[in-house]
């Protein structure tokens, strides 16, 4: 099966979609559902771009008197410059996942933006909606995802604006992901967990998924220790402004830390054979963009931070995040090695059914 014919977006059953379509076939298509997700994808990074774009050209929108953000100079327009890219990107991975040259892209062209991307928008996602009920609620007030200065940061609206924008973004996005994932790469991953064959590298991809557990411990504790009131490792300013948000982003930091655990561990040693093996896969691929991608955003911005000394994470706070980096590294590695495996194992059986399909296809032309 060639990737020019994996991916269908709304023509009839039969009908060849791909870029390699004979004279006389529908040329590629996209259907209605996934040509709104990818209008919804690229619309969602408006808010983001355009506030990013406004305090680049010097607009204080959204900004209150005494933010840091206003004495950031240099290094500041720098980072949002690299954002307003980064969300960019967004728009270049809509576009990919929908159009006829997206097919002919290398896997991990678009694997791995995919995976970073996930990682970034998944806490917030996550964190987001739960920070806004426990409020609702009125378990106390607070500043979204990780901002625990007691100095103003931003308006209070800039928050929701642009959380939600990436919240969409990242369902649209995702979706999209699934779809195309689904029908490129989906026999990589159909099947169980008892039906995976054993391999001369079980041994390493075991010790492999070991070391990531084990190193996942570390900021696991870190987070179940904060989560639940401890102050140990935290700077002093951050610690005295704890708030329902701070509490609710690290319990979602300990939530992907064993999601990552689980998901890697059954992958590599597979004790619940009857296990659809998409599970684990999904387990895995969340919890080690969220590690890695996450950690390494929370590492930049406190190597970047400005600032009192006792605004400036601690050494342990960037041990933490620096570990996190590591086991996240370490699973997608893993993932990676295993659908390399799974690849050559499968490429026999892919080339005989297309061979089958292409007898079949000969001998009506001959009838």
């Amino acid at each position: 099966m060639t990737a020019n014919r994996l991916i269908d977006t709304g023509a009839p059953p039969g009908e060849r979609t791909g870029t390699d379509a004979p004279p006389g076939e529908p040329p590629y298509r996209v259907g209605r559902a996934r040509s709104v997700l990818r209008v919804v994808a690229i619309a969602s990074c408006l808010p983001y771009v355009g506030l990013k774009t406004a305090w680049t050209a010097g607009s204080r929108l959204g900004i209150p008197d005494g933010s840091p953000l206003l004495d950031g100079g240099p290094a500041l327009a720098v980072a949002n410059g690299a954002t307003v890219l980064m969300d960019g990107a967004v728009v270049i991975l809509a576009l990919l996942l929908t159009r006829p040259w997206g097919l002919r892209v290398p896997a991990w062209l678009l694997v791995l933006p995919m995976w970073v991307a996930s990682g970034l928008l998944l806490p917030i996602m996550t964190a987001f909606p739960v920070q806004l009920a426990v409020r609702l609620l009125g378990s106390g007030g607070g500043r979204p995802v990780g901002e625990g200065s007691s100095e103003p940061f931003l308006d209070p609206w800039v928050f929701g604006v642009v959380y939600g924008g990436f919240i969409v973004q990242g369902l649209a996005l995702g979706t999209l992901f699934a779809l195309y994932a689904r029908e490129r790469w989906g026999h990589l991953w159909r099947g169980r967990l008892r039906d995976l064959p054993e391999s001369p590298t079980a041994p390493a991809l075991r010790a492999t998924a070991v070391a990531a557990a084990s190193a996942a411990l570390i900021p696991g504790v870190t987070h179940l220790l904060w989560a639940t009131g401890s102050t140990a490792g935290l700077e002093p300013a951050r610690a005295a402004d704890r708030t329902s948000d701070f509490y609710v982003l690290e319990a979602v930091g300990l939530l992907f830390v064993v999601v990552t655990a689980v998901g890697v561990l059954l992958l590599a040693f597979r004790r619940t054979g009857r296990l659809s093996l998409r599970l684990p896969l999904v387990l895995a691929w969340c919890g080690s963009a969220q590690l890695a991608c996450w950690g390494g955003w929370l590492s930049l911005a406190g190597l970047m931070g400005a600032g009192e000394a006792a605004d400036r994470p601690t050494a342990a706070t960037m041990v933490t995040y620096a570990v996190q980096m590591l086991a996240g590294a370490l699973v997608v590695t893993l993932g990676a090695y295993f659908f390399a495996e799974r690849a050559v194992a499968s490429a026999p059986a892919a080339r005989g059914a297309l061979d089958e399909g292409r007898g079949g296809l000969d001998e009506s032309r001959g009838s």
